[in-house]
C-alpha cells in the first residue's frame, strides 16, 4: 500500500492536488443538500471542509494553491456577470429605480456599521472586519475580490475566510430573521397583503392579449399606420376581423366600426388601449376563416444576432407578426427598433408556411444553443484580466489601485452580456452550462481558501476572536435589513413581499428568498430579488477592493 500512502502524502504530486480537491468539494457539496428548517449552507459547505482538511495538516503546493483560487473565482466572476449582464441596466427603469436605490443602501449601510464596529473595537485588523463583513451579506464574491486586493497590497496577516466563515451561517439566519422582524414592526397581515395586490398592484412589465370590438369613430376609416401615430401606448395588432372574414393587418389594414381586432399591449396600457378601440369583447376567433397560427421561433442564426427586429422585414416578405419577444424568460414588447439575440424565442403569428420559412431563417434549431461558445468565455476573461491589471492612480493614495482578478472580468462580462451582440459575440449560454461553471468556480475558491485558513480556524474560534466575529457579523447583517426595510415601508409604500425579495437580493442571500417566496403566493419576491441582484453582485464585489485599497 505504499502507493497509496504517497499518494495522500506528496502534496507536491498533481494526482495528490486534484485528489484532495475532489474529496473536500464532493463532501461539501453533499453535505449542502441537508437543510435545517428550510435553511442550508449550500456551497459554502466546501469551505468548512476545507478549513477541516487544513486543520489536520493536509496542505497544496502555495503556487498551485494561488492558481486554483484565482482561477476558479475568476470563472464564476465572469459567469455571474455574464448571467446579470443583459438585466443590469434594464434594471434601472422605472420601480427598478427605488428598489436599487434601497438595495445600495443596504450595501452602504453594511459597510458603515462594519466601520463603526471596527473603530470602536481598536484591536480588530480591517482585513478581517472585511472578511466578517462578506460573511454577514453572504457574498462569496465580494470576499474573493476583497482577498485579492490584499494580495496586491502584499497582506500577511490571518486569512480574512476566518472572520467569513465565522459569520456567514448567522448571516444566512440573520437576514431571515430581519424579514420577520420587519413584517411584526410593521404589523403586517400577509393575507390583506395579498388581497390588495390583487386589486391594485399591477406589474406593469408583463404582455397581454386583447381581444376588443372597433367602436371609437376618431379611427374609422383610417389604416393602422396612422392609428398608431394617435396614441403613445404600444400595441401590436395580430388578428382582425371584418364582415366575419378573419385575416392578419398589415400596416395598410384600414379599420373600420364593429371590426373585432386581436391586440398585444403591456398590461399597465390595458385600460388606454381599450379606451382607444372601443371596448372588450368576447368574440369567437376559432373558427377562423383564414389558417393562422402562432408558433415560437428560436434565433439560434449567428448572423441575426445583434440585428434589429424591423430590418428581417418579416411582416414585408413572410407576412407574418411578430408579437413578443422572450428573453431569458422575460417577456419583451416586438419593437421594431430591439435588437435580437441569440438565444431569444419569438412569436410569430401567420399561415403555417410563412413561419415555416422564418424559422429557417432565424434557426429555430435547438441542438445549436447546447454547444457552448467558449471563445466568447476566453476572449472576455482575456480582456478582463487586462483591464484588472490597468493602475489606476486616484490623489491621495500611495499605490494605484486596480480593478484586479474579480473585478476585471466582473465588468467586462458585463458588458460583454449586455452589448456583446454588437461586436458579434455570441453570448447565449443555457442556464445549466452558466450554473455549471459558477460551480465549479466557486467550489475550487472555496476548498482553496478553506485550507489555506485550516491551520488557525479552531485557534480563532475557541482562543481567539471567533465569537466576537460572529456577534459582529449578527449586528452588520440586521440593523440595515431593519432600517431600510422600515424605509421602503413606510416611505415608498413597497409591500411586504417585494420588500423581502428585495432584501434577499441586496444580501445575495437565496436562502432569504426562498423563505420569502413560500411565505407568498406570488412571484413578487423573486420578481424584487433579479431586479436588484446586478447592481447589488457588483456593488459588493468592487467595494471590498475599495475598502482596503483606501484604508490600508
Amino acid at each position: 500500500m505504499s502507493w497509496f500512502e504517497s499518494l495522500c502524502s506528496n502534496y507536491l504530486s498533481t494526482a495528490n492536488t486534484i485528489l484532495l480537491y475532489a474529496i473536500i468539494i464532493s463532501i461539501g457539496v453533499f453535505l449542502g443538500k441537508f437543510k435545517i428548517r428550510g435553511i442550508s449552507l449550500g456551497i459554502t459547505w466546501v469551505l468548512f471542509v476545507g478549513i477541516f482538511a487544513g486543520h489536520l495538516g493536509f496542505q497544496i503546493e502555495p503556487n498551485t494553491l494561488t492558481f486554483i483560487k484565482d482561477f476558479g473565482l475568476i470563472l464564476f466572476v465572469f459567469c455571474i456577470g455574464l448571467q446579470v449582464g443583459p438585466s443590469f441596466f434594464s434594471s434601472f427603469k422605472r420601480g427598478g429605480i427605488i428598489f436599487n436605490i434601497l438595495a445600495m443602501g443596504i450595501v452602504f449601510l453594511n459597510i458603515i456599521v462594519a466601520l463603526v464596529l471596527y473603530y470602536i473595537d481598536g484591536s480588530i485588523e480591517l482585513p478581517m472586519i472585511v472578511g466578517v463583513l462578506f460573511g454577514a451579506a453572504t457574498n462569496t464574491p465580494g470576499l474573493g475580490a476583497a482577498n485579492e486586493a490584499l494580495n496586491q497590497i502584499n497582506y500577511t496577516g490571518d486569512p480574512i475566510s476566518l472572520g467569513y466563515a465565522c459569520a456567514y451561517p448567522l448571516g444566512i439566519a440573520g437576514a431571515i430573521i430581519a424579514i420577520i422582524a420587519v413584517k411584526y414592526i410593521c404589523r403586517i397581515n400577509i393575507d390583506k397583503e395579498e388581497e390588495y395586490l390583487k386589486t391594485h398592484d399591477k406589474d406593469g412589465e408583463s404582455l397581454t392579449v386583447l381581444q376588443l370590438e372597433i367602436c371609437n369613430d376618431a379611427i374609422t376609416a383610417k389604416p393602422l399606420k396612422e392609428i398608431t401615430k394617435l396614441t403613445q401606448h404600444h400595441f401590436i395588432c395580430s388578428r382582425i376581423c371584418h364582415q366575419d372574414i378573419i385575416s392578419k393587418p398589415d400596416a395598410d389594414t384600414i379599420l373600420h366600426q364593429g371590426d373585432f381586432i386581436m391586440v398585444i399591449c403591456k398590461e399597465e396600457d390595458i385600460e388606454s388601449i381599450t379606451k382607444f378601440f372601443g371596448k372588450k369583447s368576447d368574440f369567437n376567433w376559432i373558427n377562423e376563416s383564414l389558417p393562422m397560427i402562432s408558433r415560437r421561433i428560436l434565433i439560434t442564426k449567428s448572423d441575426i444576432n445583434g440585428k434589429k427586429l424591423k430590418d428581417l422585414h418579416l411582416s414585408n416578405i413572410y407576412n407574418v407578426i411578430v408579437t413578443r419577444v422572450n428573453r431569458s424568460g422575460v417577456d419583451l414588447f416586438a419593437d421594431p427598433n430591439l435588437e435580437l439575440q441569440i438565444g431569444d424565442r419569438i412569436m410569430v403569428v401567420g399561415k403555417k408556411e410563412s413561419i415555416d420559412h422564418v424559422a429557417q431563417l432565424l434557426g429555430n434549431e435547438l441542438k445549436k444553443l447546447d454547444t457552448p461558445n467558449i471563445i466568447t468565455i476566453f476572449v472576455g476573461i482575456f480582456l478582463g484580466i487586462l483591464v484588472g491589471s490597468i493602475p489606476l492612480k486616484f490623489p491621495g493614495m500611495p499605490t494605484p489601485v486596480k480593478l484586479g482578478l474579480a473585478g476585471g472580468p466582473l465588468i467586462i462580462a458585463i458588458l460583454i452580456g449586455r452589448f456583446g451582440h454588437k461586436l458579434k459575440l455570441i453570448t447565449y449560454t443555457t442556464v445549466s452550462a452558466n450554473l455549471m461553471l459558477r460551480e465549479i468556480g466557486i467550489a475550487l475558491f472555496l476548498a482553496s481558501v478553506g485550507i489555506d485558513a485550516g491551520d488557525s480556524f479552531l485557534h480563532t474560534i475557541i482562543e481567539g476572536d471567533g465569537l466576537l466575529y460572529v456577534a459582529y457579523g449578527v449586528i452588520i447583517t440586521i440593523i440595515p435589513i431593519i432600517i431600510i426595510g422600515l424605509l421602503g415601508r413606510y416611505v415608498f409604500h413597497i409591500n411586504y413581499f417585494s420588500l423581502a425579495g428585495l432584501i434577499s437580493g441586496a444580501t445575495t442571500n437565496p436562502a432569504a428568498l426562498a423563505f420569502a417566496s413560500q411565505s407568498a403566493n406570488n412571484d413578487k419576491p423573486a420578481v424584487a430579488y433579479s431586479t436588484v441582484y446586478p447592481l447589488t453582485m457588483f456593488l459588493r464585489i468592487i467595494s471590498g477592493q475599495i475598502i482596503l485599497l483606501l484604508l490600508m
